[in-house]
């Protein structure tokens, strides 16, 4: 039977989908769903506060992230502010922000870590070369 996708590149397809299954571990050995701890991870890498856009930059779907910013807001942990015209902003509450403290801040804390162990130029070429991957996926999937 002919294989379709080279060797390379099922093992760069299974090394992502690892890391989304890591990611989603930590979500659930935290208490979170995946979408709360990407909003919440989102909002405490801006210091509290960022656009909802910011949000929807880490890969979520925009009805994914309204649906769980609704969850987020009825248990008082973010709230949404005007940022000027129709675009808002998600705000932690204080409780928002101690759970956040309690729960990405420990993921944020072991990515950087990991990073920290890596030479400037290794950082560099991963995010350098997946950054040119998921660009040229991206463009080349607008055009089927």
């Amino acid at each position: 039977m002919k294989k379709f996708v080279c060797t390379d590149m099922n093992r760069f397809n299974r090394l992502m989908l690892q890391t989304d299954s890591v990611y989603h571990e930590a979500a659930l050995k935290l208490g979170l769903t995946d979408s709360a701890m990407m909003i919440l991870y989102a909002v405490l890498d801006g210091g509290g506060s960022c656009p909802i856009s910011d949000i929807c930059a880490f890969g979520i779907n925009k009805q994914t992230v309204n649906s769980a910013l609704r969850k987020l807001e009825a248990e008082d942990t973010v709230f949404l502010e005007a940022a000027g015209g129709r675009r808002k902003n998600v705000r932690l509450t204080e409780k928002g922000m101690e759970l956040a403290e309690k729960t990405v801040l420990k993921i944020i804390n072991i990515e950087n870590e990991i990073f920290a162990s890596w030479t400037k130029n290794e950082r560099e070429t991963y995010i350098e070369l997946t950054k040119r991957y998921i660009d040229q996926l991206s463009e080349k999937i607008s055009k089927i």
